[in-house]
């Protein structure tokens, strides 16, 4: 018989959200052993929001020496030193590393096992030679990219994000396939590093956000250099003289793309194999492990978060701050036994190009279709901000969407930083305000945030022209 052992919590997966599981319980004195198959810290830190933004941060600063000029600052032409690049990504990731790691988390109390872990039955799992039955487990085991089923795909070399950091040369000629945020934000990047790239999405890039301020990214992107194909069905993929070859089919027939490289970045899977879960009755789907909105599967006994989540049969929201949020929920129903729901209305996301586009809550278009025609949309341009004309960064605007009475429903913007901006909104959301205690805040001149005050102040705009206000202000004036 395999060594027993009793924790209070297990948490499957070392990635954002089970970390935080792990470090939050075991702050209370609790029991938790926690398994991890592969890098502690998870797809974040290794091979998604930690590399992918040092890899940002690099090409934005080879782009500032493009747009010094207009500044009057003269620096020269561009050069790029990759292996430099390279070895400026991997410092982030080891920076970082200490505070994900297993001697960390030991430190903390929690007993980690780097293994493979798999359910052997609705109350125990296996893991690195030991049996391991707890009172509650909790699955986080993420996500992985997924290879779409064009013919010839398989046989030829291709990139995702678990890779493309591995890169020692810059792609000469970079095809990418997808134009959702983690194509388009590694597209303009390795395009401003001085690849030329090219992106093919079958449907409307960045089709998940608000069309003005996904076409604010798109316009840069473009102007950026980088060849963006919308509407285009990859039917072949193969190998030729030319390196990488695809065969894209148009409006006027079937086109031949060639480049040196080829990344995928078409969409990603929950990571389930070899979990077993239908020994511990555990029902999934093609979008993850199936739970309720407390984040419990159909075993009782565990939960699932983050990206292997599918609450309702949505699927997982696959942000890593949403795996933290997940882990919020689920220690307080397992510790503290307080019912917990997810609200999706609050949870911000943002594509980090430049400009980014940031959003919570609803869209326009989603608050019409829940709403009807009672919703008002005000905007303000990033051109209305001092600080953004200083910086020359004055592309895009700042969206809200409210009831007829003032009530938040959601909000975007797209700009520089833009994602900075949602920080405020995401706020004004969770606490249920209407629009009036952002429209009076004060905020420090010059700063872009500004911007969510303006917008706020826009509500009140057809109150300025009310007969009925300004009798009552003529009236006042006879009083001195």
């Amino acid at each position: 018989m395999p060594p027993l052992l009793t924790p209070d919590i297990c948490v499957i997966g070392a990635g954002s959200g089970g970390l935080s599981v792990a470090a939050a319980a075991a702050a209370f004195g609790v029991e938790v052993v926690l398994v991890e198959r592969g890098a502690m810290g998870g797809d974040c830190l290794n091979t998604g929001c930690v590399p992918s933004k040092a890899l940002i941060a690099a090409a934005r600063h080879a782009e500032a020496i493009r747009e010094a000029a207009a500044f009057g600052v003269e620096a020269g032409p561009v050069r790029i030193d990759f292996a430099r690049v390279r070895a400026h990504v991997r410092d982030v990731i080891d920076g970082i590393a200490p505070h994900d790691s297993q001697e960390r988390f030991e430190g903390l109390g929690v007993k980690v096992i780097r293994a493979e872990a798999r359910f052997t039955g609705p109350e125990a799992v296996s893991a690195g030679g030991f049996e391991i039955r707890a009172r509650r487990f909790v699955v986080a085991t993420g996500s992985g990219p997924v290879l779409p089923p064009i013919p010839g795909l398989a046989d030829v070399p291709v990139l995702t994000n678990e890779s493309v950091f591995d890169l020692t040369a810059l792609p000469e000629r970079l095809l990418v396939l997808g134009g959702g945020p983690i194509g388009l934000e590694l597209a303009q990047a390795f395009r401003r590093l001085g690849s030329e790239v090219t992106v093919l999405e079958a449907e409307r890039a960045l089709g998940r956000e608000d069309p003005d301020l996904a076409r604010v990214a798109l316009e840069r992107i473009r102007r950026d250099g980088v060849s963006l194909r919308e509407g285009a069905k990859v039917e072949r993929v193969e190998r030729g003289p030319e390196g990488i070859v695809l065969s894209v089919a148009g409006p006027d027939g079937t086109e031949r793309i060639a480049g040196s490289h080829l990344l995928v970045a078409a969409g990603r899977a929950p990571t389930t194999a070899g979990l077993d879960l239908e020994r511990a009755g555990i029902a999934q789907d093609r979008r993850g492990i199936t739970v309720d909105r407390g984040l419990r599967t159909t075993n009782r006994r565990v939960y699932a978060i983050g990206d292997v989540a599918s609450v309702e049969g949505r699927g997982g929201l696959q942000f890593t701050h949403v795996a933290g949020y997940h882990a919020g929920l689920v220690v307080r129903s397992i510790l503290f036994r307080l019912p917990v729901r997810e609200n999706r209305d609050l949870l911000p996301r943002v594509t980090y190009t430049d400009p980014e586009v940031g959003q919570v809550g609803l869209t326009e278009a989603e608050a019409r279709a829940r709403h009807g025609d009672g919703i008002r949309v005000l905007t303000v341009p990033m051109a209305a901000s001092d600080r953004a004309r200083a910086e020359r960064e004055t592309d895009g605007l700042v969206k809200l969407v409210v009831t007829g009475k003032g009530r938040l429903l959601g909000a975007g913007a797209a700009g520089r930083n833009a994602g900075e901006l949602v920080n405020l909104w995401s706020l004004a959301l969770a606490a249920g305000l209407t629009v009036r205690p952002v429209a009076g805040f004060v905020s420090p001149y010059p700063t872009v945030g500004e911007l969510a005050r303006r917008a706020a102040i826009e509500f009140y705009r057809p109150t300025l022209a009310s007969p009925w206000l300004r009798r009552v202000i003529r009236v006042l004036r006879i009083f001195g």
